[in-house]
């Protein structure tokens, strides 16, 4: 039985132009969810103790991290302290080649 990599079947996928639009619509969502996630692994906090730092509960943060919901500034703001990390919210010009997450927890300028 031949095994296929996920990154090998993406590269074809990515060849389409409607697969390429479709996750190309979901890049600024995904780079959420991964900055948050990196923000609380960083931090070394479970999904719990974040909760508790927020004063709210696991399955929130669970579905911030999952991409379920589109957090307020405050939301993000209160994620990041309590994963002692600051909110750094950027616009970047349409088209341009984004080099980062457009919204980071790591640094600040809001």
């Amino acid at each position: 039985m031949t095994r296929i990599r996920v990154d090998d079947l993406h590269k074809g996928w990515m060849k389409d132009s409607r697969y390429r639009r479709e996750y190309e619509a979901l890049e600024e969502e995904f780079s959420l969810v991964a900055a948050l996630i990196e923000a609380r692994t960083r931090a070394g906090l479970t999904q719990e103790q974040v909760a508790q730092r927020m004063k709210t509960t696991q399955a929130v943060i669970a579905r911030l991290e999952g991409g379920g919901s589109k957090p307020s500034t405050r939301t993000l703001e209160r994620f990041a302290e309590a994963t002692g990390s600051r909110l750094r919210i950027t616009f970047e010009p349409e088209g341009a080649q984004r080099q980062t997450a457009n919204l980071q927890a790591g640094d600040t300028t809001t």
